[in-house]
């Protein structure tokens, strides 16, 4: 089969596609054949060898996808060959063929095509945490979401509209504050002095929660819009980390909270897992939640893939289609 192999930590230029044996159905695995692959910002952190994503080298790169089953191993009951699953937090999945435990395979209900299951997976799970555990978005909440026009921004605007939040939204250009208002944001801001933006528009109080996947860039003035009591979350670092915080601006800022969640923490079990991917599932099939797949890349194109999200040309979910 062929696989993304990254031999050496670098640029994009470090993905080569190379000819692997294939996959074996293990005691409690699924072996699968890949439809799509999901291409994420910690992918690309795992390629420059940034801790804490740096892994031992070679390896192949990709944690999630969707595709369909080919081999169930020994012990695995639930699932059988022709079974649609997704997956998450499974390395190896830049690959026509890959192997996931079978306990954290999700079955593809019908109704939903599986490029859409691979598309919904880590930023739409990281999206349904987010809004309904770190900080559960209460009716009328003032709710900042930075990159909205990204893979979890889309999402998470979506989802702070269906708490009954005020989904304020940071945007860099024009067509991507087109996407967030079509995503239902209230308001869409750009991000120079947005903390006076988000005052404004809430009368001078502040909001309730900023989601920030955004970092080093935004983080200092994401403190600033809060109002007391407020919420910065802080789920991702595309523009780098964060600089120090000297605790006591907490108090200073209005007793703030500051916190640092990860999605693996918030599916550890297989029960969360399931009861998260299939709320998002019954959305979609509803047509409640939009999944925007912005660009879709062959294997041999996935060097294109990270340039192009780490240049931020892109909107929504980036997949690559090994097949």
């Amino acid at each position: 089969m062929r696989a993304v192999v990254v031999k050496q930590h670098g640029g994009p230029d470090v993905l080569t596609v190379t000819d692997l044996a294939a996959p074996q159905a293990a005691p409690g695995s699924l072996v699968v054949d890949v439809e799509a692959a999901g291409v994420n910002f910690m992918d690309i952190y795992q390629r420059q060898g940034n801790p804490p994503y740096a892994v031992g080298l070679p390896y192949v790169p990709g944690v999630e996808g969707a595709g369909t089953v080919v081999a169930a191993g020994p012990g695995v009951t639930a699932f059988a060959a022709g079974d649609k699953v997704a997956w998450t937090g499974v390395a190896g999945s830049y690959a026509e063929q890959v192997a996931i435990p079978a306990d954290r395979a999700v079955p593809i209900p019908d109704g939903v095509r599986p490029r859409v299951a691979a598309a919904v997976m880590l930023q739409g799970l990281t999206a349904h945490y987010l809004a309904n555990s770190t900080y559960p978005i209460a009716a009328g909440d003032p709710v900042v979401v930075h990159a909205a026009a990204g893979g979890v921004g889309l999402l998470l605007t979506q989802l702070a509209k269906m708490r009954g939040g005020m989904a304020i939204a940071t945007t860099s250009t024009a067509d991507k504050a087109e996407l967030a208002r079509r995503a239902g944001a209230d308001h869409v801001i750009d991000y120079e002095d947005f903390a006076i933006a988000v005052r404004e528009i809430t009368d001078g109080d502040g909001a309730a929660v900023v989601y920030d996947g955004v970092g080093r860039a935004t983080f200092d003035e994401s403190l600033t819009a809060l109002r007391p009591r407020g919420y910065l979350v802080l789920y991702g670092a595309a523009s780098g980390p964060v600089p120090p915080l000297e605790l006591q601006r907490l108090a200073g800022g209005g007793s703030l909270f500051v916190t640092r969640p990860a999605l693996v923490h918030h599916i550890a079990s297989r029960a969360e897992l399931l009861r998260r991917a299939n709320d998002l599932f019954t959305w979609i099939r509803q047509g409640r939640l939009e999944v925007r797949i912005g660009g879709t890349y062959p294997l041999d194109d996935a060097a294109q893939a990270h340039d192009d999200l780490a240049a931020r040309r892109t909107t929504g979910k980036l997949l690559l289609l090994p097949r």
